[in-house]
């Protein structure tokens, strides 16, 4: 089963990252390898909307995300990690989202959707924020949402956490990362 994380936050060490190392203990606890991508460490440009990728599903821009294209392709579990900012995904979760765009073209337009593989295709998305409010957590999740539907990911479970800002305070929530380590182990547990 091939597992992959995107890391969202641009923090080091901060609450998404926590929760993150959480979930992936849970994983590699269970015998599986999980490949981490640290999207503010990548060199990502912005979706230019140039419709470059509308005729083969296939983005003409060289950057990073060429090797984040693949292993989506190739992935059965897909984690995206994202601190909640201005209610939405971090700029870093939401610049590789929308440079997701060659696959909706590939999907929707081309009829080719990513194929489900033996173990099928399944998310979870960690979500953590200041606020106190569900408006954010409801936005971030509509962009992630749409997110896997594009890439084929047919089911996902959200774990969010908010009033959660400090560096590190998520360590202090009562039953943040048991749930992100429990949340990783049911990942990878086979649905089929």
């Amino acid at each position: 089963m091939k597992i992959i994380a995107f890391l969202g936050s641009p923090r080091k060490n901060g609450n998404t990252e926590l929760l993150l190392k959480e979930a992936i203990k849970g994983i590699k606890n269970s015998g599986f390898k999980v490949r981490v991508f640290n999207l503010n460490r990548m060199n990502i440009s912005p979706c230019q909307n140039c419709g470059g990728c509308e005729h083969t599903g296939l983005c003409i821009f060289e950057d990073d995300m060429a090797q984040i294209y693949n292993a989506i392709r190739e992935a059965d579990r897909i984690i995206l990690a994202s601190p909640i900012f201005f209610l939405g995904v971090s700029a870093q979760a939401k610049i590789m989202v929308d440079r997701c765009q060659c696959f909706w073209y590939e999907k929707y337009l081309l009829k080719k959707p990513i194929p489900e593989g033996p173990y099928g295709r399944r998310g979870l998305l960690l979500l953590v924020g200041g606020q106190k409010k569900e408006i954010g957590i409801h936005c971030a999740e509509a962009t992630v949402k749409a997110f896997f539907r594009t890439i084929s990911v047919s089911e996902h479970k959200t774990l969010r956490f908010l009033g959660v800002d400090s560096k590190g305070a998520i360590v202090n929530h009562p039953t943040a990362l048991s749930e992100a380590y429990k949340a990783g182990k049911k990942l990878i547990a086979s649905n089929k």
